[in-house]
């Protein structure tokens, strides 16, 4: 018996089925592959499906567009607030934070600078996410005892540095990256390296064991 396509058998997906879809989509390929038919297509559904998860492509688009604040701005918001010992290992929380997609998604992020270059809704959004992030980045330093001014220069060196890792696309091996890391620690504190122990339960954190 051939088998029947999802199209042919009446099942209309789901809200997240659609939703990831789009969000592949938008990674891959930009905001102009993000449109019904060809995400009806990928998911071997038909195109009226679509309308029972969204009355429309501007609601999927704001669908995605909240899937980027939860995937970007929250967690970096959240790790810049998390409990920390030390300057150096509040530091360490947020560069931890760009490390795994799933606490910094850098490709919806990548696409979503990318996406607003072309929508001045999406850049008002993104600019926005921009003053909030840089807000918790200055509250961060401003909590071990740097001065405004200081702390606003601080916040923007370590905030442009990991946006440009991503606007980039740089893609170092891991090894380099952990090795730079105290570095970025001691610059962005104004010289306060992490400690040795501080620096063995950041790699445990993240599964990553140095080379000898």
């Amino acid at each position: 018996m051939t088998d029947q396509s999802d199209a042919e058998t009446g099942w209309r997906g789901s809200y997240e089925g659609w939703l990831e879809a789009a969000y592949e989509a938008l990674v891959e390929n930009g905001i102009d592959a993000v449109k019904i038919l060809p995400l009806a297509n990928r998911l071997k559904l038909s195109r009226t499906s679509f309308y029972w998860h969204f009355k429309d492509r501007e609601t999927l688009l704001q669908a995605l567009a909240s899937r980027w604040d939860t995937r970007t701005t929250a967690p970096l918001v959240a790790a810049a607030s998390s409990y920390a010992e030390t300057e150096a290992e509040a530091l360490l929380n947020v560069i931890g934070c760009f490390l795994r997609e799933e606490t910094f998604d850098d490709r919806l992020e990548f696409a979503v600078r990318s996406w607003a270059l072309q929508d001045d809704r999406i850049m008002e959004r993104v600019r926005a996410a921009d003053s909030l992030r840089l807000t918790a980045l200055c509250d961060l330093l401003r909590k071990w005892g740097h001065e405004p001014i200081d702390a606003d220069v601080r916040a923007r060196t370590i905030y442009l540095a990991q946006i440009g890792y991503i606007s980039m696309q740089v893609r170092e091996p891991l090894a380099l990256r952990m090795a730079r890391i105290p570095n970025y620690v001691e610059i962005y504190s104004g010289g306060k390296a992490p400690e040795p122990r501080e620096m063995a339960r950041f790699y445990a954190r993240h599964d990553y064991v140095p080379v000898s």
